[in-house]
């Protein structure tokens, strides 16, 4: 055996080990609440742009986008406009690296590649300090309700042409909202590619853990998501993901479309 079969091997027993440790698995979900109560997701950014995500899941989207090399990036809710950074400056590797193996040089201001952003209300002074920045080129907004039916058509309009597509949902987290998304974004999702739903951890925090929200335990993305899945067997839920993170504001959220 090569030594790198043997080092996939190992890790998919360990990751394999990690669904079976309740203690490792309780521990994660301890830590996840508690630095929820802390505010711990509002202390990183993005090549300067603030981004309310776990550490642990910017290393998820990075290996998604480079095993799916997608042209077209679609996200609902875009706050500080960390997360597009993020997607844009993941598409502009992904760039550079096909001019690197292609031998070609690049305009880095230019890209077929995309990241399309979407929120209710794009703040003014984080739509000027997103159209300011350098992987600005690479990002649209549309500004409205994800679920609304004008924006909806907005979204497939602008996603026409585009041949691999990945799709990431983290704006409003009450049920009806995300169950709303699903069904409106995930047809365009490509085979092979995913729609990755943040914050489905809200179901196994304890109740009224958000005072402050509309959303709770039985009302949030992860009640949306096991609804929708049980019609949608085009997807399934990459359990591996969540294994590998253990610490993740996704569980069950990363749902893969299946390649056939």
């Amino acid at each position: 055996m090569n030594p790198s079969e043997q080092f996939r091997q190992e890790r998919q027993a360990r990751l394999q080990s990690y669904a079976d440790d309740g203690a490792f698995k309780a521990l994660s979900r301890d830590w996840l609440q508690a630095s929820m109560q802390r505010q711990y997701v509002y202390n990183f950014d993005w090549m300067g742009r603030p981004i309310i995500q776990y550490p642990q899941d910017m290393v998820a989207m990075q290996e998604l986008v480079w095993r799916v090399r997608p042209d077209l990036i679609i996200e609902t809710g875009i706050a500080h406009g960390g997360s597009l950074v993020l997607s844009a400056s993941l598409l502009a590797l992904l760039d550079m690296s096909d001019a690197i193996e292609a031998g070609t040089t690049m305009d880095p201001r230019a890209s077929r590649r995309k990241v399309l952003g979407v929120d209710i209300d794009i703040r003014a002074h984080n739509r000027a300090a997103i159209e300011a920045h350098p992987m600005a080129s690479r990002i649209a907004m549309i500004q409205g309700s994800a679920v609304a039916p004008e924006v909806v058509q907005q979204v497939h309009e602008f996603a026409q042409g585009y041949q691999r597509v990945l799709v990431c949902l983290d704006s409003m987290h009450t049920h009806d909202h995300v169950l709303g998304e699903l069904n409106a974004y995930t047809p365009l999702v490509t085979p092979g590619s995913y729609c990755v739903v943040f914050d489905t951890f809200v179901e196994d925090m304890p109740p009224k853990f958000f005072t402050d929200r509309p959303w709770g335990v039985g009302n949030n993305p992860k009640t949306a998501v096991h609804q929708w899945l049980a019609g949608h067997e085009e997807f399934e839920v990459d359990a591996e993901m969540e294994q590998r993170l253990q610490v993740t504001v996704a569980p069950h959220g990363f749902l893969r479309r299946r390649p056939y």
